[in-house]
């Protein structure tokens, strides 16, 4: 990971073994595609500045301070100071607290990956049996440190040559399930229906390779970017076709080709079919000749 700066330095610790280690983001928004706000009459950017709501006037960034709102309007002031005071110390120190069976956490919880890789090659023996170890029991570690100001609690993983260390949510930040599908109703699928939705996932069945997945977003924006910047016309979104079935089990022998005039059987699909040269790659190479 020598391209890429440890977003933390520490130590993984299980038992009595421990070595160096850093945290390096798995996942980055960096490569996307980002526009500046600009001024259309002098095509200057704009700069952001933080206007008092009552009085108008301009605040100035030593004037600026974090509120707590009680009630409405009203608000406790918390100094810089006292935030700083609160910030858990933290040892550096990454240890495994237990270990859980691969799979038994649910990712609804799961926040942010990261690799965790040896900070040097003293690290290489100690990490290596500590991820070899993982693997011949199908465990994962979980632990708790001092991350980016907060006490994180952290899910710890082989995957591959290495570990994957990702933060997990606390639980008063992920929503009850029960709420959110409350209003979804009891249905008993049977018989054909039934039948012909499970025939359909069994001939599309696949793999997934990220890859070849499509950011049809991003790539647009680039076609976009490149057209304005050699003063080409503008391209035209193709118009999206919508069905709309209201025949629930006609539109399921269709996806299945059972529909009227359908002499053919369906194949089995892959989940990146139809895709070849990875489009992630097109995106990027359309950036760099927009650019």
């Amino acid at each position: 990971m020598a391209d890429h700066r440890a977003q933390w330095k520490g130590h993984l610790k299980i038992g009595e073994v421990s070595c160096a280690v850093g945290l390096y983001t798995a996942a980055s928004t960096s490569d996307r595609i980002s526009f500046h706000m600009l001024n259309q009459k002098t095509g200057n950017r704009l700069k952001r500045e933080f206007i008092d709501s009552e009085t108008e006037e301009l605040v100035e960034r030593d004037q600026q301070v974090k509120g707590f709102e009680t009630g409405s309007g009203d608000y406790i002031m918390i100094d810089p100071e006292e935030v700083a005071a609160v910030v858990p110390d933290s040892d550096k120190m990454l240890e495994a607290e237990a270990f859980i069976p691969c799979g038994s956490v649910d990712d609804v919880y799961f926040d942010k990956p990261y690799y965790l890789v040896p900070a040097d090659d003293e690290a290489n023996d100690a990490y290596s049996s500590i991820r070899d170890a993982l693997v011949n029991t199908n465990a994962t570690a979980i632990a708790r440190t001092v991350l980016f100001r907060r006490i994180r609690t952290v899910l710890i993983r082989p995957h591959g040559k290495g570990l994957i260390a990702t933060t997990l949510n606390f639980d008063y930040e992920v929503r009850s399930s029960k709420d959110a599908f409350k209003d979804v109703k009891k249905v008993k699928v049977e018989g054909e229906m039934l039948d012909l939705a499970k025939h359909i996932i069994d001939t599309k069945k696949g793999d997934f390779d990220p890859a070849k997945t499509d950011d049809r977003y991003e790539t647009a924006l680039a076609t976009l970017v490149k057209a304005k910047a050699e003063g080409k016309a503008l391209p035209k979104p193709k118009p999206v076709k919508v069905s709309k079935p209201n025949d629930l089990l006609k539109a399921l022998r269709d996806s299945a080709g059972m529909g009227k005039g359908s002499a053919k059987k369906p194949k089995a699909a892959n989940a990146n079919s139809g895709k070849g040269k990875s489009s992630t790659n097109k995106s990027k190479t359309t950036q760099k000749k927009a650019s």
